[in-house]
Formats: structure tokens, C-alpha cells, sequence
């Protein structure tokens, strides 16, 4: 009965001695200690873990965090099962390892008697060096000479604890040499680091036990960091979410304003259009009254004439109803011309302001880019020199340059680095953009471009820096009306409905161009029609768009030749030139930045001086015209 109770209690033994090791150095606890998620460890192994941490505070075997480190108390009721464990004499588990120890030597190969060398051995003599079998052993055992020396268990390949040199016993480990020595290898190794092999062998297993421990600490560590990566991953995949929503839902009303302002004008023209036609339905309606009353008096007539008694003709004849013959006549009736326009010129305007919005974004982008670039290629080689465009101070509300404006970064250097432009033969193989790209790059053996060259090209050379441009809508007076794609102005009698801008003009009928001027040379021309009452011009941007000031050629910054009825002047600054009369009605006009002057030319079969204005400029130019009559119309020439 008392073996079957001990064979039954094996087992429990058996989990007993796992259940009371240690997970982190893998032995039977020390100190025992219990975290808050119910886990035990040895409180040195449990130091050593959390030494590192700062925060963040984990179990080393279920993974739970802890906030802030927790505070370790020693598990007594532990300490004593694991006290008992190993002072329990006959422990069964010892007995079970004997058992699988003893089985692992059964399957070696057994070790022989170096005696007689046929019997296996049963100790081994670490004095005599050699193993005995037990008959042979008897002297070690029974004479007193013998008692001194050490017996163990047989040993396997005896010579490999000899020392090569000296045939004895390795008993000492050298720790500058890392190798083990024997007693008489101490003579040659005085000047070293020496201990006996057994404690060489327990400092080295708590050294490999420590950094086993630090390396463990090391691994939750990375854990611990790859559990923040996909945190940190996750969040930033969550506010991308997040920020995606919110452009969806921005663009979703962006789309619905566009929705109900396409309504809004779509429902506009058509109640003009079903008002127009209600007023057709009527006068149908009483034309048709009217082809009726016809019809039944040119009934009665016809029946009258049949009659053959003269006096009953005459009878009839007298009471037919003298009808007036007259043509027939139709109202005149069209659509309002001038509502349609100005829904029309609403959606063009937010289509456009659309569009410079976008513009605009992306050329800020390109020209932070390009200045910084500029920068690099003058300042080595121009290191005194400052930048001309970089003193031009910005409009209010900037608008998008044309393509034929943007050049690159090389070009933008050489044109804010040469303040003078170079005269070269025109090529007719060569684009419009080809040409004003190429007319402001310098180039050796040619004359400079200063305003008397000027004054003597010819028109096909003065093609040579043409440029187009549009007209801004956003700047147009009330009574300017822009059409045939915003390069023609006239004006109306009635106000248009326009809807407000900061640039809008309100005191003068004006309008400036899209595209503004901040380097180079450009040239364009308008045609005038019926110029009584126009101007043709530029301005800065940060020109006054309210009061009298507003006008071209009153204040300082625009520069214009004007039509007052037969009169013909030039302004700037508030200050009148009269010009002869002329009856041309082309204008051109050749804006040189850089070389500072500004020239008014009358183009016919030749090209002839109207006026000219020198000028510092200081900010970004930009084409303006003023129309005052409403007959006047002037509209912008396409060059090639």
C-alpha cells in the first residue's frame, strides 16, 4: 500500500518541482515574488528584467502592462513549498532524474579496466589516473595507502582531463588564457588569474544565467517596440482615415454648392425662356382669332356673290361688316439678352476663379523652387548683384501667369541677372513662345536693348516678343461687358449683374488683363473701333480699383494713351501730354521691364510713335484699358 501511495505521488512531484521553477532563469525560485496578473519569478530575476524599463511594465510570461511598476512583496507561503521541496530527503523527482541519468549511462559505451582490461570499471582513481574494475579496486579500498587519493564514477576518455604536458589532472581554469591547466601548469601561469575548475564553472553559469536574464529583457524589449510601431502604424493609417472623411465631405459640398448654383441658373434660363414663349402661345393665340374673323368674312362674301336676285345682293351686300385690310403684324419678342449674359458671365467667373485657385497653389509651389534655384546659380557668379524680381512686391490677389510667362530656372536667372535685353534676326521657323522665350536670353556680338533700338524696328521685329493674354473677369466695371472668350470689351447701358470682387472696378468702366508682367520684354496690340472714348494702358496691381484715383493715367501707378472724343493724350501721375491726332486703329505696345520704359506705337502699313514713358518699375505690370463710349470696343490682337 505504501509504494502505491509513493508510485501515485511521483507525478505530483513532477509538477511540482515545473510548477516551482522559475521562467525566466529556468531553476527553483529564490525569494519568490508574485506580479499582479497572478505569475511568480525569482525577485532577482524580476530586477534584473524591469531594471531597464522606465515605464511600460509588462509580464515576462503572459504579456500583461502594467502603468507604473508594481510593487513586489515576497510570496511566503512559496518560500516554504519551495524550502520543503528541497529538504524533502527522498524526493522522488531526484529519483526520476537518477533514474533518466542512469538510463542515459546504460546506453554509453561502458568504461574498461585499465588493469586487466577486460572487466568494466567501477570508479575511477583522479590520483592514479586510471580505471579499476571492482577486484582491482579492492587496494584502493581496503590499504591505507590508497585512502587518500579520489575515487568517482568511471569516467570516459580519462586522457582528455590530463594535461598534455605534464600528465596530470586538469583541476584549475586560467581566465586570461581561458583554458584549463593543472597543478603544475600554475608555475607558468603565476602571473595570471587562476581558479579551481568548480568554481570557474559556477561563475560561468551565472554569467551565462545573467546575460540569458539580459537578453531575455532585450527581447521583451524589441517586442515591447514592434507593439509600438504597429500602434503608432495604425494611428497614422486612423488620422489618414480620418483626414480623408473630412476632404470627402469638403468636396461633396464643394460639388453640392456647383450643383445648386448649375440649378439656380439652369431654373433662371428657363423661366426666361417660358416666358418668352407664353408671350409667342398668346400672339399665336390671337393670330388665330384674327385668321378666323378673315376667314368667315371672306365666307360671307363668297356666298353673297352667289346670289342671283340684285336686290337681295344688295341686301346682303349692305350688311357685310367692313373688315380693315392690313398686314399682319408680329410683335417683336427675344430673350433678354443681357440676363443670359450675366448668368453666363457668373458661371464663367467661378469656373475661372476656380481655376486660379488652383493655378495659383501650384505656382507657388514651383516658384518657391525656382527662387531658391535662382538663387544658387547668381549668387556665385554675381555675388554684389540683387535679383530685379525680387524687390517686385505682390498683388493683393495674385493671378496665374500664362504659359508663354513661365520659364525655367536658368531662363529666370539670366533675365533677373542681365537687366538689358540683346537684338538677334528674326527666324521664321521659330514659334511665337520659341521666339519670346529665346529674345530674352543675351547673346554675344549683339547691341543692347535699350529704348532707342526700339524706336527703330520694324513691326516684324517687334513680333518677336509678342505675347497673348485674357482679360480678367473679376476686375471688370459693372457696365464692361467681356466677350468672344474675354479678349473684347464694350460697354453697356445697363449695369451688369456682376457679383463682388476686391479687384472689381467700381467708379471707371476698366479692365486689366489675366496675365501680369514681372520681368523681360512683351509686346501686344489691340484694335479700336469708333475711339472716342478709350484708353489703352498698364497699371500695377496695387493700383486703386475705387474713387477718381482709380483711372488710368491719374496716380502713379499706370502709364496710358488716351481717345477723348477728337483729342489724344498721354497720362501718368495725373499729368496730361497732348499727342498729335491720328487716324490709326491699331495700337501696339512694347513693354521692356528691365530696360524701364513702356512704348506706345501706331500700326498701320509701318509702325509709328505715339508716346513713350521711362519708369522704375517696382511691381508685377499689367495690360489695362479704359471704354467709356458705348459704341467703343477695343479688342485684343492674335499675334503670331
Amino acid at each position: 500500500m505504501a509504494s502505491l501511495l509513493r508510485a501515485s505521488s511521483v507525478p505530483s512531484f513532477v509538477r511540482l518541482e515545473e510548477d516551482l521553477t522559475c521562467s525566466i532563469c529556468l531553476c527553483i525560485f529564490e525569494s519568490p515574488v508574485t506580479t499582479p496578473c497572478g505569475h511568480n519569478f525569482c525577485l532577482p530575476c524580476l530586477e534584473m528584467t524591469w531594471g531597464e524599463f522606465q515605464s511600460n511594465f509588462s509580464c515576462p510570461q503572459c504579456r500583461t502592462c502594467f502603468y507604473s511598476r508594481p510593487d513586489l512583496k515576497k510570496n511566503t507561503v512559496l518560500c516554504r513549498v519551495v524550502e520543503e521541496f528541497q529538504s524533502t530527503p527522498d524526493d522522488p523527482s531526484k529519483k526520476i532524474q537518477s533514474e533518466k541519468s542512469s538510463v542515459k549511462i546504460s546506453h554509453t559505451p561502458t568504461v574498461a579496466c585499465d588493469s586487466c582490461l577486460q572487466k568494466t570499471a567501477e570508479k575511477t582513481c583522479l590520483t592514479c589516473m586510471a580505471s579499476f574494475c571492482q577486484e582491482h579496486l579492492k587496494p584502493h579500498l581496503e590499504s591505507p595507502a590508497f585512502k587518500s587519493h579520489q575515487l568517482v564514477d568511471p569516467i570516459k576518455e580519462l586522457h582528455q582531463r590530463k594535461c598534455q604536458a605534464h600528465n596530470k589532472l586538469l583541476e584549475f581554469y586560467c581566465k586570461e588564457h581561458a583554458s584549463c591547466i593543472c597543478c603544475f601548469c600554475l608555475v607558468t601561469h603565476k602571473m595570471c588569474a587562476t581558479i579551481p575548475m568548480q568554481e570557474a564553472k559556477e561563475e560561468k553559469e551565472s554569467q551565462l544565467k545573467q546575460r540569458l536574464t539580459e537578453l531575455y529583457a532585450l527581447n521583451e524589449k524589441a517586442l515591447q517596440t514592434l507593439d509600438q510601431v504597429r500602434v503608432q502604424q495604425k494611428q497614422a493609417s486612423d488620422i489618414a482615415a480620418r483626414k480623408l472623411d473630412l476632404l470627402k465631405t469638403e468636396f461633396l459640398e464643394i460639388i453640392a454648392l456647383i450643383e445648386e448654383e448649375e440649378k439656380e441658373s439652369v431654373k433662371k434660363v428657363q423661366a426666361e425662356e417660358k416666358k418668352v414663349q407664353d408671350k409667342y402661345e398668346y400672339i399665336h393665340k390671337v393670330l388665330g382669332k384674327k385668321k378666323n374673323e378673315i376667314q368667315g368674312a371672306r365666307d360671307q362674301i363668297e356666298m353673297t356673290l352667289t346670289e342671283d336676285d340684285d336686290i337681295t345682293f344688295l341686301k346682303k351686300a349692305a350688311k357685310l361688316r367692313q373688315l380693315p385690310i392690313k398686314d399682319v403684324f408680329i410683335p417683336k419678342i427675344d430673350l433678354d439678352q443681357n440676363l443670359i449674359h450675366a448668368i453666363y458671365q457668373k458661371s464663367f467667373g467661378l469656373k475661372e476663379n476656380v481655376k486660379q485657385f488652383l493655378t495659383q497653389s501650384q505656382e507657388k509651389k514651383t516658384e518657391g523652387v525656382t527662387q531658391w534655384k535662382t538663387k544658387l546659380q547668381i549668387q556665385p557668379s554675381q555675388p554684389g548683384k540683387k535679383n530685379a524680381a525680387s524687390n517686385a512686391p505682390k498683388r493683393d490677389a495674385p493671378l496665374p501667369q500664362s504659359p508663354q510667362e513661365k520659364t525655367t530656372a536658368e531662363e529666370e536667372a539670366l533675365a533677373a541677372a542681365d537687366t538689358k535685353q540683346r537684338r538677334r534676326p528674326a527666324k521664321r521657323s521659330q514659334s511665337p513662345s520659341q521666339r519670346g522665350r529665346s529674345s530674352s536670353r543675351p547673346q554675344s556680338g549683339t547691341q543692347p536693348a535699350t529704348l532707342e533700338s526700339f524706336l527703330t524696328k520694324s513691326r516684324e521685329e517687334l513680333l518677336e516678343f509678342a505675347t497673348k493674354f485674357a482679360l480678367d473677369f473679376n476686375t471688370a466695371h459693372n457696365k464692361v461687358i467681356l466677350s468672344e472668350r474675354s479678349t473684347k470689351i464694350s460697354v453697356s447701358e445697363t449695369p451688369q449683374n456682376y457679383s463682388h470682387h476686391p479687384q472689381r472696378f467700381t467708379y471707371c468702366s476698366q479692365v486689366v488683363a489675366f496675365q501680369c508682367f514681372k520681368r523681360g520684354i512683351h509686346y501686344w496690340e489691340v484694335e479700336l473701333e469708333h475711339n472716342n472714348f478709350c484708353g489703352v494702358g498698364i497699371c500695377y496691381g496695387s493700383m486703386a480699383k475705387q474713387g477718381a484715383e482709380s483711372r488710368l493715367g491719374r496716380n502713379s501707378s499706370s502709364w496710358c494713351v488716351e481717345w477723348f472724343n477728337a483729342r489724344i493724350s498721354a497720362w501718368h501721375n495725373d499729368i496730361e501730354k497732348c499727342l498729335p491726332n491720328t487716324k490709326v486703329k491699331k495700337i501696339g505696345v512694347l513693354l521692356n521691364y528691365e530696360g524701364g520704359f513702356v512704348i506706345f506705337f501706331g500700326v498701320s502699313e509701318k509702325v509709328s510713335l505715339l508716346y513713350k514713358f521711362r519708369a522704375q518699375f517696382t511691381e508685377a505690370l499689367y495690360p489695362a484699358f479704359w471704354v467709356f463710349s458705348s459704341g467703343t470696343t477695343i479688342s485684343l490682337c492674335q499675334l503670331k
